[in-house]
C-alpha cells in the first residue's frame, strides 16, 4: 500500500485586526478553502471586540477552531495590552482593552498571548509585523525575533515591558546589550516605517511612504537590503492600504478605521478583502 500524503495547507495571510472580530468573521466567510492562517499582529485594540478577536486567536493558534490552525506575530498594541496589564503603561483614550483587562480568562489569555513569537518564517515568505532592518537576513531576524520572545515567555517579562519603551538606540549595533539590544529588536519587528540606508529608525512620520524626511526612506525600499531574498509579510501602515510587490506585501488596509481587512493566498497571491464599516475608530 502506498502511504496518504497529507494534503498542503492553504495558507492565508491576514492584516492587523484591532479587534475588527465581525469583519474577520466575515472576510473567513469569503475563504472557505483556508485551512491555516498567519496573522500579522495587533490583534487587539481600537476595534469594538477586542477580547472575542484574542479569544479566537488563541483558539485558532491552539487547535481549536474546527478546519483551521493559525500562527501569529506580535505587533505594537499587542504589546500594549501586556504593558498595560502588567500596570506600566496607561490606557490610551482610544483603547478598547477594558474587557480583556475585565474578563475572567484574562490570565489565561495573557499568558498565551506574551508567548507568541515577532517573526514566522516558512520557504519563501518571512512574515513580521511593522519592518526588517536592511542589515538583517532571515537568519538574524528570526534569531533576534527569539531573543525577545525568549525574555517575554520568562519570569522576567514585567522588567522586560518596563524597559521597552522609547526611540533609541535608533539603529542596530551587533554590540548592544541589554535592555538597549531588546529595544532596538521591538522598535524594528512592531513599528518601523522609515529608516536610513544604514538603518537608523524613524518613528514620527505615520502617514505616506511618498514624502519621508529627508535621508529616509520606507524600510523596503532600501537598496541591498538583506531580505530581499525573501518576500517578507508585514502590517502596522495602515496608509500604504494593501500593497502588492513582488517583494513585500502589507496587509495593513485600515479595516479599523472603517477601510477594510484583507487576506492573501500566498501560493498564488489572491486577494480578498472586506469592507469594516462598523471598525472605524476615532484618530
Amino acid at each position: 500500500m502506498v502511504a496518504a500524503t497529507a494534503p498542503v495547507p492553504v495558507r492565508y495571510a491576514i492584516g492587523d485586526l484591532q479587534g475588527c472580530q465581525d469583519a474577520l468573521e466575515r472576510l473567513l466567510a469569503r475563504i472557505p478553502d483556508a485551512t491555516e492562517l498567519w496573522l500579522a499582529g495587533d490583534l487587539v485594540n481600537r476595534g469594538p471586540r477586542s477580547l472575542d478577536a484574542l479569544r479566537w486567536a488563541r483558539d485558532a493558534c491552539e487547535g481549536r477552531v474546527p478546519g483551521l490552525t493559525a500562527r501569529t506575530v506580535l505587533g505594537n498594541h499587542d504589546l500594549h495590552l501586556l504593558a498595560v496589564a502588567a500596570g506600566i503603561r496607561r490606557p490610551h483614550r482610544s483603547d478598547t482593552l477594558d474587557a480583556i483587562l475585565e474578563a475572567p480568562d484574562r490570565d489565561a489569555l495573557l499568558d498565551w498571548l506574551r508567548r507568541q513569537p515577532l517573526a514566522l518564517h516558512d520557504g519563501p515568505w518571512l512574515m513580521v509585523h511593522a519592518g526588517v532592518l536592511p542589515q538583517w537576513n532571515v537568519d538574524t531576524t528570526l534569531a533576534l525575533a527569539a531573543e525577545v520572545q525568549a525574555v517575554l515567555s520568562g519570569p522576567r517579562w514585567r522588567d522586560f515591558l518596563a524597559a521597552m519603551y522609547g526611540n533609541h538606540p535608533a539603529r542596530w549595533d551587533d554590540a548592544l546589550g541589554g535592555a538597549d539590544r531588546l529595544r532596538v529588536i521591538v522598535n524594528a519587528l512592531t513599528r518601523l516605517r522609515l529608516c536610513t540606508a544604514d538603518g537608523e529608525m524613524e518613528f514620527a512620520t505615520k502617514d505616506s511612504a511618498a514624502t519621508p524626511p529627508a535621508g529616509f526612506m520606507p524600510w523596503f525600499d532600501v537598496p541591498g537590503r538583506a531580505t530581499r531574498d525573501v518576500q517578507v509579510v508585514f502590517g502596522h501602515w495602515s496608509t500604504l492600504n494593501l500593497m502588492l510587490r513582488p517583494d513585500v506585501v502589507c496587509l495593513d488596509s485600515g479595516c479599523v478605521w472603517g477601510r477594510a481587512l484583507s487576506a492573501l493566498r500566498l501560493a498564488d497571491r489572491h486577494a480578498v478583502q472586506v469592507d469594516c464599516p462598523e471598525c472605524a475608530a476615532p484618530a
